[in-house]
């Protein structure tokens, strides 16, 4: 029976997040029925990373075992074609060994939050980006964000609903940089906690408004608790980059 990784992107406006759920759309659940309707068969695809709702991804990682062997391709092509019209590509399709999990195997997440720093409206990056209208000084986020570095208790960033055994993370990149109207962050560990990205960059906005200095930054993380957060970041600007492994 051979094992599938799957390399994925994904629009996450229209779902409920990765996981499958029984009333409402989810990636997961979409994936399920294309491998379904190529092969007959009920199977799980297991994701590296379980994306809230709204939240996109250029490269989710997927695996899934099948009874019957297809080309790489072939099955790449089979997925996409019943995906549509839901906006999910399967990039890439290839055969790996039976132990690889694309969830337990992987190295390294890679994420990034894309802020626009206008006033204006959006009009193109509705629900693909954060509107800021309040200016932003990218430097001062930046600095802020190196406090977070390394291994912490991140109680403050973590979800009430979060089912991860440990508040422990070792958080291994976060960089804020500025490019015209875009502000965009970028950050990278083993695993994070759920909502632990957009909690650090709605305090991270903070920072860059000019209500939080990096020193309240750090009392928030050093407090564990989480009403010293800042506000959680909406979904809209977020992107599972890629996985390592």
């Amino acid at each position: 029976m051979p094992r599938y990784k799957l390399t994925i992107e994904y629009d996450g406006t229209p779902f409920s997040g990765w996981q499958i759920q029984d009333t409402a759309p989810t990636v997961q659940g979409a994936l399920e029925a294309a491998v379904k309707a190529i092969c007959g068969e009920d199977v799980r695809v297991h994701g590296a990373g379980r994306t809230d709702a709204g939240v996109h991804a250029r490269g989710q990682v997927a695996h899934c075992d099948i009874a019957k062997h297809f080309p790489p391709g072939r099955f790449r092509d089979g997925l996409n074609a019943h995906l549509r019209p839901n906006p999910i590509g399967v990039l890439a399709a290839d055969i790996v060994p039976d132990d690889f999990e694309a969830r337990f195997s992987a190295t390294r997440r890679h994420y990034l939050y894309r802020i626009t720093n206008t006033r204006a409206n959006l009009a193109l990056d509705i629900g693909r980006v954060w509107r800021v209208p309040r200016a932003l000084d990218a430097d001062a986020m930046h600095a802020a964000a190196q406090r977070l570095l390394g291994k912490h208790d991140f109680t403050t960033f973590r979800d009430t609903e979060c089912q991860a055994k440990s508040p422990e993370k070792t958080l291994d990149q976060l960089d804020v940089t500025r490019d015209g109207a875009a502000v965009n962050i970028v950050t990278s560990a083993r695993s994070f906690l759920h909502s632990q990205v957009r909690s650090m960059v709605g305090s991270l906005v903070w920072v860059g408004e000019g209500r939080w200095s990096a020193d309240d930054l750090a009392a928030a993380l050093a407090a564990r608790n989480r009403a010293a957060c800042g506000p959680v970041a909406p979904p809209d600007g977020l992107y599972l980059m890629r996985v390592d492994y």
